[in-house]
């Protein structure tokens, strides 16, 4: 077990403070620095800084606290026009058991837009259909007790390309969906029904992949829309990612239940580049990543409010990356629990969370004003990860960038238990590092690993991986924490457990690292 204050700071990376103010634990503290990093700084001058806090940090908690309070004030879902159309008017024939409903949906929801707009309720049952295209002033209703049931033939999803190329589309192929909107204002989904993409692998088959997922619609695909509204819904079993808002402005996404545990690259959801976004209420069940927000739309995702979800994965729960190739900033993440599934819980392979909360940039981008408070941590192999890399991975027409920037991150009142061996780790490349991160008030509990600690020079900096936790090592040196390259670290009251014995120190920051 390890448990205190350390604050430390130098140009050169060469020294450690280790800040308490009991006699004894300070001489106990000093003593531990010199075995953990190799040196420790005099006592005269850690008084110095005993007990501080950097100032950054507390101007960013109140700066976010503003952000979330203006968000919660003036992001409101849009009005929807008092008209209901259903597709059941349109030419769908009532009781028509599997018929494919798309065309009647379609031509519910022009009908709709050209009116100026409502509601196209689906609420007689089951509704089977392909690629439906939404249009401005739409909301989309499926009722309680009612189904948007995905087809299950790859032909019933005519591709869809983006009118401005983003890096999704280049390295990936994203341009199948059940449900597609592009360039659209006041729309969205609602209700208290269920969208299911029948997304098993012997409807969709194909094989994990970072790439382009070929065959394996998504269901729900939204790009540079604004004032969106996802509410209420169940959503379960896509082919492939549940969900992608791309450059969106004024989202709301509250109250949705999703379970996406049926095939490869099971994302629930993933925000991409998008502005003035409230998260809220929001449970996921996710065999790939849980949230995920990204950077390739090349456009900054910024001023963003997540508060009062569950989030499980058996891959990240809680994510920025990896595409990172537009900056992501002013985000609070506040009052949430994360981490794997647990045995009640549907899983495609059952496993720990590969990370906890993993921010990542590793192509170009800059990601910072992070702040993340008053959050459980369960069932995860690196509750907490971060890493500043060089991958570099942009449109092919467009110029490899170099390393982006990764500081000013804030982990507050953060709890776990139930996690694995493998450890939180914080990593960046030499000439490049991570800066000003922050954890204060964190207790969490990991697992033993059985063996000797691994040697931390021989734990890669990642670059060219695929910089997810488990490319690294299946342990890494610290059972609580190991940082290399970091410049300004601050921990406060910081506790990291391990529930039997092991071999690793609890707390590991090598020489290469300048600490504050």
């Amino acid at each position: 077990m390890w448990t205190g204050s350390v604050s430390a700071s130098s140009n050169d990376g060469r020294w450690l403070m280790v800040a308490t103010t009991n006699p004894r634990r300070r001489r106990l503290a000093l003593a531990m620095a010199g075995g953990l990093f190799g040196t420790a700084l005099p006592a005269a001058a850690m008084a110095a800084k005993c007990g501080t806090a950097p100032a950054w940090a507390d101007a960013l908690r109140r700066d976010l606290d503003r952000m979330a309070e203006e968000l919660t004030r003036t992001l409101r879902p849009w009005p929807v026009p008092d008209q209901v159309f259903e597709p059941e008017s349109y030419g769908l024939a009532t009781g028509a058991k599997g018929a494919l409903a798309t065309p009647a949906i379609q031509r519910a929801i022009d009908a709709c837009a050209a009116a100026g707009g409502g509601t196209v309720r689906l609420g007689r049952g089951d509704y089977v259909s392909g690629t439906i295209d939404l249009r401005s002033g739409v909301m989309l209703e499926i009722a309680e007790g009612s189904r948007l049931l995905a087809s299950t033939d790859l032909a019933d999803y005519p591709e869809r390309r983006a009118r401005r190329p983003t890096v999704q589309d280049s390295n990936m192929g994203m341009n199948q969906s059940l449900i597609f909107a592009e360039g659209c204002e006041r729309v969205g989904l609602a209700g208290k029904g269920t969208i299911d993409g029948r997304g098993t692998k012997d409807n969709f088959p194909g094989e994990q992949t970072t790439g382009s997922t070929p065959g394996r619609p998504f269901l729900i695909r939204m790009l540079d829309c604004k004032n969106v509204v996802i509410s209420g819904l169940r959503m379960r079993d896509s082919p492939c990612w549940m969900q992608n808002y791309l450059n969106c402005e004024d989202l709301i996404v509250d109250g949705i239940h999703v379970e996406n545990q049926v095939n490869h690259n099971n994302d629930g959801l993933d925000i991409d580049g998008c502005g003035r976004v409230i998260v809220r209420n929001v449970f996921i069940n996710a065999e790939d990543d849980g949230l995920c927000f990204k950077g390739a739309s090349q456009r900054n995702g910024e001023n963003i409010l997540i508060e009062n979800c569950e989030f499980y994965s058996t891959c990240n729960a809680l994510k920025f990356g990896t595409d990172s190739q537009g900056d992501f900033r002013n985000v609070l993440v506040r009052n949430v629990v994360l981490g794997g599934p647990s045995d009640a819980m549907r899983a495609v392979r059952r496993r720990k969370a590969d990370g906890g909360i993993s921010w990542e940039t590793v192509d170009g981008g800059t990601l910072e004003r992070v702040l993340v408070h008053d959050v459980r941590i369960v069932r995860t192999e690196s509750p907490l990860f971060l890493i500043l890399g060089d991958r570099g991975r942009v449109r092919p027409e467009q110029k490899r960038p170099g390393p982006g920037t990764l500081r000013h991150i804030v982990y507050d009142r953060i709890t776990g238990e139930d996690n694995g061996v493998r450890g939180s780790f914080f990593i960046g490349i030499p000439e490049r590092r991570i800066e000003h991160v922050l954890l204060r008030d964190v207790q969490l509990a990991m697992a033993p690993a059985a063996g000797p600690a691994p040697d931390p020079a021989k734990i890669p900096d990642g670059r060219g991986l695929y910089p997810d936790p488990h490319m690294f090592a299946a342990v890494m040196p610290a059972y609580g924490l190991w940082a290399r390259d970091v410049r300004h670290l601050t921990l406060q009251r910081v506790r990291f457990t391990s529930a039997g014995r092991d071999a690793r120190r609890a707390l590991i920051a090598p020489m290469a690292c300048t600490l504050a």
